[in-house]
């Protein structure tokens, strides 16, 4: 879906930038964090902000000698452009989620909150695996943030603390697995089934 966006809009960009700053609508952000928190070119990003900038998505302001960029709620089609982009966040449109078995033995990798467009789920995403590259799973954060557009609410257990949490009835790992979720990964024998009789 990402790249359907990206020819939608005309390029990587535009359709990252506008993601970004719908999923963001509060915030005022600099040049250098928006180049990086959404993994693209400088020359480009300052070119497509000032279009956005021109027909007034973005607001631009300049505070301390720095330019700063908002989106602009008051924009006649933001609520339009904001259903668009929560249609394509959705799973299996994140391209970035096929690299979660890369960061060490994961046994499960579950999805809900943003990528299911599911706002009161807890958290956006379960991680339970051993031996976790922590450099990999800084890099895994930073492409799927820049994907999505949003800070990323993720928690990473082993697999020890899973089924000592699991078993002692944990009530965020319970609601989250009882909640809307959509399974990356499954390697536990059982947890289905565990979750099909706990909602009988």
């Amino acid at each position: 879906m990402s790249e359907i966006l990206e020819i939608l809009f005309g390029s990587k960009e535009r359709a990252r930038l506008l993601r970004f700053f719908l999923q963001n609508p509060e915030p005022a952000f600099s040049l250098p964090e928006i180049i990086s928190r959404n993994m693209l070119n400088a020359g480009r990003s300052k070119s497509e902000l000032n279009s956005l900038a021109n027909i007034k998505f973005i607001l631009k302001r300049i505070k301390a000698g720095k330019t700063f960029y908002q989106l602009n709620q008051d924009f006649n089609f933001y609520p339009e452009l904001k259903n668009l982009i929560a249609k394509s966040n959705v799973y299996p449109q994140c391209q970035s989620l096929s690299k979660i078995a890369k960061i060490g033995n994961v046994k499960l990798a579950l999805i809900s909150g943003v990528f299911i467009n599911y706002s009161k789920s807890k958290a956006d995403m379960i991680i339970v695996g051993d031996a976790v590259s922590k450099a990999k799973l800084k890099n895994l954060m930073s492409s799927l943030e820049a994907e999505i557009g949003k800070e990323i609410n993720f928690v990473l257990m082993t697999m020890d603390e899973f089924k000592y949490r699991l078993n002692m009835l944990d009530k965020f790992v319970l609601e989250f697995l009882e909640g809307p979720h959509e399974e990356v990964i499954n390697k536990i024998s059982g947890l289905k089934r565990f979750i099909a009789q706990r909602k009988l």
